[in-house]
């Protein structure tokens, strides 16, 4: 907050409340080691006018997507948002609700989550949806847990390398503390190979993790891995890219147990990397694993149409250390812009964004490789994502060659995948156009 009103006789009184007499005294009950020792940094203390202008001069120093030309992706995407998805979540009444813990109150915002959940469940070709979690990657950690209870089996986790790396850091840290093996199959031509998949698995594998579109940008053989996924028993959970499902199979279509994405593309700004949109759809079967909450719908005792809270498996409610999740909220503004992106685009504004990303793309990489300064990294079909290796092996130079000409030009490999670090993970939406394509082409091809 910019402005906290606390009195110094407002201070007191709450020191007297919890029994101290100070600051200081509070500050005390914090163990010595684990207290800063040293003096802080900070400039001198300045007024609320030049301390102002001083912020406003740092925040003037980022450079923000829609300055700039976008090509960066993996997980957060330049997309268009049409301006009602602005509209509809500003407005007061939506913008600063809280989520409702209570099972029958707040109708609006109940209502609200119930289209998301009806959306996102017809978007995957799933019979349920929560009501959304944090991102994409704490998603699909859940999803792991959720096959961990829903199959009994704690033996071992088998996830593709090819899964965005930050989503297999954040399932490590989940299964650092369980009796269970997480095995990582390797997609050395950018996707996995079923032979390297059944050798992996067997029937103590509780689940499969996909991600179709993958981190690279390349399609999965999904069909494939789904068949010898369920031949052992196990689930197979699938990583998706909401804008993909306007013209790719359905995770539903081609069985998927769950499906989870990062729902940014869905009219969320890149905003720096959040608040985004976990999102998490599954069969029927499965709908009292699920963590968070649900919402339905039903009639009050006067017969009309009302909302209400009827799944909530988290530990707060009765569910209590029998919970699936210690998940306690879910990103209701978040979802709301989803909901409304999804409503006002309908399947033939999905089907032709997604169109639109497939030919751009392909259009790029043609472009790009036609300069001689890359070589496409995988011999696979790509959806809005492509990985291209620099002939010379400087990206670094090529990207700061790109952003001197206010370009992001993709995002290099070498930090998650060091046999990579020659290559450029490019990303085209459907506002990039023939210009800013040929542009970004000039600009590399002087460069290398």
């Amino acid at each position: 907050m910019p402005y906290i009103p606390n009195t110094i006789a407002d201070q007191q009184a709450m020191l007297e409340a919890i029994g101290a007499r100070s600051l200081e005294e509070l500050f005390a009950m914090v163990p010595a080691e684990l207290r800063l020792s040293r003096e802080l940094d900070l400039p001198p203390a300045m007024g609320e006018m030049e301390l102002t202008a001083h912020l406003t001069g740092l925040a003037a120093r980022n450079t923000p997507a829609t300055a700039a030309t976008c090509f960066l992706g993996g997980g957060s995407y330049d997309h268009f948002i049409p301006a009602v998805v602005d509209f509809v979540a500003s407005r007061s009444e939506f913008y600063t609700a809280y989520t409702p813990y209570q099972p029958e109150a707040s109708q609006g915002s109940l209502q609200a989550m119930f289209e998301y959940q009806t959306l996102i469940a017809q978007l995957t070709a799933m019979d349920v949806s929560n009501s959304s979690l944090y991102d994409g990657g704490s998603a699909a950690a859940e999803a792991v847990l959720m096959a961990l209870h829903a199959t009994g089996r704690s033996g071992r986790v088998v996830v593709a390398r090819s899964v965005h790396p930050e989503y297999r850091r954040i399932l490590a840290t989940y299964l650092a503390n369980f009796d269970t093996k997480l095995t990582t199959v390797a997609t050395p031509g950018g996707t996995v190979s079923p032979e390297d998949l059944e050798a992996a698995i067997d029937d103590k594998t509780a689940c499969v993790l996909v991600q179709h579109p993958n981190f690279f940008g390349c399609l999965e053989e999904v069909e494939t891995i789904a068949r010898i996924t369920h031949r052992v028993g196990a689930l197979l959970i699938a990583a998706v890219d909401p804008i993909s499902l306007g013209l790719l199979k359905r995770p539903g279509d081609y069985g998927a147990d769950i499906a989870v994405a990062e729902g940014q593309s869905l009219g969320i700004p890149m905003a720096f990397g959040g608040p985004y949109l976990g999102i998490m759809a599954c069969g029927e079967k499965f709908v009292r694993r699920m963590p968070g909450r649900l919402v339905g719908q039903t009639t009050d005792r006067r017969g009309r149409r009302c909302w209400v809270l009827t799944l909530q498996t988290r530990e707060q409610h009765i569910r209590r250390e029998k919970a699936t999740s210690n998940i306690c909220t879910n990103q209701g503004l978040m979802a709301l812009r989803a909901a409304v992106y999804l409503a006002s685009m309908g399947p033939a504004g999905m089907r032709e964004a997604a169109e639109l990303c497939l030919h751009k793309a392909r259009y790029a990489a043609e472009r790009l490789t036609a300069t001689g300064a890359f070589s496409p990294a995988f011999e696979r079909p790509t959806f809005k994502e492509f990985v291209l290796r620099a002939t010379d092996g400087n990206v670094d130079q090529l990207i700061e060659t790109a952003r001197r000409q206010n370009i992001f030009a993709g995002i290099p490999l070498r930090k998650w995948y060091p046999d990579l670090a020659d290559c450029l993970l490019i990303s085209v939406t459907e506002k990039r156009t023939k210009g800013e394509i040929d542009r970004l082409a000039q600009y590399l091809a002087e460069s290398s």
